[in-house]
């Protein structure tokens, strides 16, 4: 049987199903003891939390890595906030148990995050998930789950993987891990790529059709797992594992090579982050810059806003971080599927076509300010940070963002604060209506980062998150690809750079188009660094352009696609 997922780590893995069950959290049965007690019983276990993921998080920093560790370091800060605190104590004096306290108000929290679409935002709904879970078994007394004693040639088979599962995981004993939720940035990938193991995530109904012991091949690349294999299968498998794992070494080359192509034309290639604890795993990548440093987290990891300073030692230690390199920082870009409840949004009919990214800033221009303020004065010392304002979709949105920048320099001037004046204020393209002006933005901005995911789900009318019309989202769909090129070459007439920072920069199959339309700079998963130097390093500049005037030169995405998979694979 085949099973369908998310290709989230890479790789070819066989062995025996090893199924994570989760334990029962039943509370029902504890009794209310009084405000006092409970309240003491909450205080406890927090404290006996913080105690055991703190040297969880130790181990972890040992035996995978600091930015691993990092997730169970955030979780203690997480509980550890007076707010949520506050409101289980409030729980409390209502009249319900330490336990259903506890449940209440993670519960409210993962809600929050779960209702947003971006997947790393997303990331926050399971980061309370697990402490729910966590508090609730040290609350409840029960036994956690322990990995520690896998047979060699394990499937871990769970609904996800947490951090707290990879304490005293032998990764030697794992050959691969397959989840029913999670997405290609969520915890239970990035840990899976720390761990070097080969990850299929959001399989539907997994749990149901796997039993424990059952044959498993995950095959992280394509995004499937075979269910009892035969021998025809399994033998056609382990080639294609030995093929990746001799793929994969031979990487390792590039990792301190520059960024060319076979003429020798140089780019810049860049990693997202989405917090300044990945700005290390992404220098350690190999990454010459940061492309898109998304500011959300900031906001979305509190329940009050983060005033200037917070936010200005998180932009300062990605600068300092990246000393020598661009690091391009997304003003706030909330709204839309980024609810953030202590902002007193309204809720909107349409929220994505909303009041919502450079939009909102705009009218709250205090709040933006504060963000503004503190960029300039993380710029000061390296000069290496750009601005960039999201969801742009005319000139009057760039000019007022630049006027509030002008009045928050003059503020840092007479207040005698260091700033970098002359810092770079750029553009995300991302919606239609700034692809069609490019060539009016390009006068405007210092730069442009085209941003794929928004480009391709607005310019198809495609809700990507709708299957019935999901085979539509597309980057090489014609209208999305005409997009592209135009504001490519609207960047490199009016002479500045252009970069791309969407899923589509790492796509193998664009990268002849992307190099032949003269992008600039290519803004990657860490992940997928070595990959894409590898991939560029392959093509010529005539190569490029033949292959571009042969695929623009077709009419449907299908034939686009099968096209350059063939030229690609050549």
């Amino acid at each position: 049987m085949i099973l369908k997922g998310i290709a989230a780590s890479d790789g070819v893995g066989l062995g025996r199903a090893v199924c994570v069950r989760e334990e029962s959290l039943d509370y029902s049965q504890v009794p209310y003891s009084g405000k006092e007690t409970e309240k003491a019983r909450l205080l406890a276990g927090i404290e006996e939390f913080g105690a055991r993921t703190s040297a969880m998080a130790d181990r972890i920093r040992e035996e995978v890595g600091q930015k691993e560790s990092e997730i169970l370091t955030g979780q203690i800060a997480m509980l550890a906030d007076p707010f949520m605190r506050s409101q289980m104590q409030e729980a409390i004096d209502a009249g319900v148990c330490a336990e259903a306290a506890a449940d209440s108000v993670c519960t409210m929290y993962a809600d929050m995050f779960a209702g947003v679409e971006d997947e790393m935002m997303r990331q926050r709904a399971a980061d309370i998930k697990d402490i729910r879970a966590r508090l609730l078994s040290i609350l409840l007394g029960t036994a956690g789950v322990d990995l520690s004693a896998l047979p060699a040639g394990s499937v871990l088979v769970a609904r996800e993987l947490t951090p707290s599962m990879t304490v005293g995981l032998k990764k030697e004993n794992v050959a691969a891990i397959l989840t029913a939720t999670g997405g290609k940035t969520s915890h239970s990938a990035i840990l899976a790529r720390a761990l070097q193991l080969p990850a299929v995530l959001s399989v539907p109904k997994m749990l149901e059709l796997v039993k424990d012991g059952d044959g498993l091949i995950v095959d992280g690349s394509e995004g499937v797992a075979v269910l009892n294999p035969d021998e025809r299968t399994r033998s056609e498998y382990l080639i294609k594992q030995k093929e990746f794992q001799e793929k994969t070494a031979a990487l390792e080359i590039y990792r301190d090579q520059p960024t060319v192509d076979a003429d020798g034309t140089r780019y810049s290639l860049y990693a997202n982050i989405g917090s300044a604890a990945e700005a290390e795993t992404a220098a350690q990548s190999g990454a010459e810059g940061i492309g898109l440093f998304r500011t959300e987290f900031l906001f979305m990891d509190r329940t009050s806003l983060p005033d200037e300073t917070v936010q200005f030692e998180a932009y300062h230690a990605v600068s300092k971080i990246m000393a020598g390199k661009e690091v391009i920082i997304r003003t706030l870009d909330v709204g839309g599927d980024k609810a953030i409840e202590y902002l007193g949004m309204e809720k909107e009919e349409n929220p994505f076509l909303g009041h919502r990214a450079i939009r909102y800033c705009l009218d709250r221009p205090e709040l933006y300010k504060v963000q503004l303020r503190a960029l300039l004065r993380a710029g000061a010392e390296e000069k290496n940070i750009r601005i960039m304002l999201p969801l742009v979709t005319c000139v009057e949105e760039v000019r007022a963002a630049r006027d509030l920048l002008e009045q928050c320099k003059k503020e840092l001037a007479e207040a005698g604060i260091p700033y970098d004046a002359d810092i770079a204020l750029g553009a995300m393209i991302e919606t239609p209506a700034a692809a069609l002006i490019a060539d009016l933005l390009a006068k405007e901005c210092d730069f442009f980062s085209i941003g794929t995911n928004d480009l391709t789900q607005y310019t198809m009318a495609v809700d990507r998150g709708n299957a019935k019309v999901e085979k539509l989202y597309s980057p090489l769909q014609p209208a999305v690809l005409r997009s592209i090129g135009n504001v490519i070459v609207a960047a490199k007439e009016a002479g500045i750079p252009v970069g791309m920072c969407g899923e589509a920069a790492a796509d193998p199959r664009l990268l002849p188009l992307l190099m032949a339309w003269g992008l600039d700079e290519f803004s990657v998963s860490p992940s997928a660094v070595l990959a894409t130097r590898a991939n560029i390093r392959r093509w010529t500049g005539t190569d490029a352009a033949l292959v571009t005037d042969e695929a623009m030169g077709l009419s449907t995405a299908t034939g686009v696609e099968g096209y350059l998979r063939a030229s690609v694979n050549k």
